[in-house]
């Protein structure tokens, strides 16, 4: 099934939408975060009438089992450019809650300014590919296509990089186009940053995540990077650049995580 299917919604009633989540799209048998955030942001989407995601934040509440969902939405604002609408996921409890600015991208224009540089990396051929196993990489990993820079993938032999950052190319499989709903699944794609870190490591579950839609992104691979500067009092936060084929920032993001205790 194509990402497009697997987060797809339909409208039962005012501001309420029925889902799925879909079987694969798990990591330790709970659905991935950005998988959750992107059904979250196709029913704001169709709340709105709003083609894209400007800017959406979600609370993770309880783990995601395959099986129905519910999504009720409330749109709070409707002005001129923008809406702002919530949406909470529930199964046989609630899953996540967001809050988001809708709008068109297509719309956005301004002056520009960008004071940082796109991250270098070598071609997607040259980096490391992630594929699913029966332990580890989870089964998410055969949904969507990672290559990850050949010096922040050796935490998966013991060979850590020292530093807390994860970089690589992300794009969906079979050669789906993405539209914005699918840069929100990017943001959440990736190993923890703390795998490279010089620090006890296992999975980090996230408390929230907010992610920035600047543009949709052109065709082919998506240039990705997620970097960590705090690790104290047991929360780390990981900051997520992605940039499209023909070098435009599309996407922020920020994550709040747990750090593994013990």
């Amino acid at each position: 099934m194509s990402f497009e299917g697997a987060t797809a919604v339909s409208r039962v009633d005012e501001g309420r939408y029925d889902a799925e989540i879909q079987s694969g799209w798990d990591i330790a048998d709970n659905a991935n975060g950005g998988y959750l955030l992107a059904i979250a942001a196709r029913a704001g989407t169709a709340a709105t009438g709003r083609p894209d995601p400007i800017s959406i934040t979600a609370h993770y509440l309880s783990p995601g089992k395959p099986g129905p969902l519910t999504v009720d939405t409330e749109v709070l604002k409707s002005g001129k450019r923008f809406a702002t609408a919530s949406a909470t996921l529930s199964g046989d409890r609630p899953v996540l809650a967001t809050l988001g600015s809708y709008g068109d991208v297509s719309d956005a224009e301004g002056p520009l300014r960008i004071d940082r540089s796109i991250p270098e990396m070598p071609d997607p051929d040259e980096c490391i590919a992630v594929e699913p196993t029966d332990t580890f990489p989870p089964p998410f990993m055969g949904r969507i296509e990672l290559r990850l820079h050949p010096e922040d993938a050796g935490f998966a032999t013991g060979d850590r990089s020292g530093t807390p950052r994860v970089r690589g190319w992300f794009r969906l499989r079979d050669d789906e186009p993405m539209d914005s709903v699918a840069l929100l699944q990017a943001t959440d794609a990736f190993p923890p940053t703390i795998f490279n870190a010089d620090l006890p490591v296992a999975w980090t579950p996230t408390l929230e995540l907010t992610a920035h839609v600047r543009a949709r992104p052109a065709p082919g691979w998506l240039r990705c990077a997620f970097t960590t500067r705090f690790i104290t009092g047991g929360f780390l936060e990981e900051d997520g650049e992605i940039w499209d084929s023909i070098g435009r920032l599309v996407a922020q993001s920020r994550q709040l995580a747990l750090v593994p205790r013990g």
